[in-house]
């Protein structure tokens, strides 16, 4: 006889479960993706970096003992202190002069927008080794300078050429070209603050000289420090320009001297070379930490240090090391 429909069915008849798996389930090792064109480019660039120091230093073309008996001699550090004492007056006067101009290129007076902006194209035209033969030879076309009434008489007259010795006149050429590029950094820094700080600020009240002090300047410069320093690396190798006007700085001891020791000029360049070197990695790191405070308030966390950098790293190998050994 047929069932009925719906009809139980026979325990007999019932699907039975699956069966549980004799054997315990392993905990499977989860393998990262393998990236064969990072491997390749590692090794690659790891030969060439090996052939570059082995020719370097195996070259006698170098001369390495020249170069270390010149590394300190007293020539070469005077002339470095020349580099650091134009470099740090040029820094100083041609962000002063920046940020001048930029906030004239900013105001409302259509005067002072136009001779910023006038300035700014002129001296970003013309090189710099211009201005400093100019400055230079400034003396054959004006004797004497004076202030006073224009077209009227003079207050205060000096002589030029008993004013302007080598150190100003690098000095004032550097600076003056200097501010032209400094100007726009500092205008595209004060730019980049949201406007919304202008409006707060101008709400509570506060006068314009302290906003831009306490609010907008030290937010804007978050935003100028990377490029200033820039342009101070820019500054720093543009010194060795300067001893076209009679000035000896890093370079023009370096030149100098080769022209004294013909033999030596290699190792003489070298010398220059690796200062310059240590002059923009010292910059380098200032910049970070520079960057580093003025970014607090900014970023959830301040980005880390090298020296954590290199903790966090060694940190992470043990970890990896451990877990290695425990599979």
């Amino acid at each position: 006889m047929s069932e009925p429909p719906g009809a139980a069915v026979s325990l007999a008849e019932a699907p039975r479960p699956a069966a549980t798996p004799s054997e315990p389930l392993t905990a499977q090792r989860v393998l990262p993706l393998r990236r064969p064109g990072r491997w390749i480019a590692t090794a690659v660039v790891l030969v060439l970096t090996a052939q570059f120091v082995h020719g370097l230093v195996t070259n006698p073309f170098y001369q390495w003992d020249r170069f270390g008996y010149w590394f300190l001699r007293p020539t070469i550090v005077d002339g470095l202190l020349v580099t650091l004492e134009v470099t740090a007056y040029s820094a100083v006067l041609g962000l002063l002069g920046g940020v001048l101009l930029a906030l004239a290129r900013l105001s409302r007076s259509p005067v002072l927008r136009a001779v910023s902006w006038v300035y700014v194209w002129a001296f970003r035209s013309i090189p710099l080794i211009v201005v400093l033969l100019f400055l230079y030879n400034f003396s054959a076309l004006y004797k004497t300078l004076s202030l006073g009434v224009p077209f009227g008489p003079a207050f205060l007259t000096f002589d030029e050429s008993a004013l302007a010795t080598d150190l100003v006149i690098a000095v004032v050429g550097i600076s003056l070209h200097e501010s032209a590029y400094a100007a726009e950094v500092v205008r595209g820094g004060i730019l980049s603050v949201d406007q919304g700080q202008h409006e707060a600020a101008a709400a509570l009240g506060l006068p314009k000289g302290y906003q831009f002090r306490r609010i907008v300047f030290p937010q804007a410069l978050r935003s100028i420090v990377p490029n200033y320093v820039n342009q101070l690396i820019g500054l720093i190798k543009g010194t060795s320009l300067v001893f076209y006007v009679s000035l000896l700085d890093l370079f023009g001891a370096a030149q100098s001297m080769g022209s004294t020791y013909p033999g030596d000029i290699v190792p003489l360049l070298m010398v220059a070379t690796v200062w310059y070197l240590v002059l923009t990695s010292v910059v380098s790191v200032v910049q970070f930490y520079v960057e580093r405070y003025y970014a607090r308030g900014a970023t959830r966390s301040l980005p880390p240090t090298p020296l954590q950098k290199l903790r966090s790293s060694a940190t992470e190998l043990r970890a990896r090391v451990r877990r290695e050994a425990a599979v």
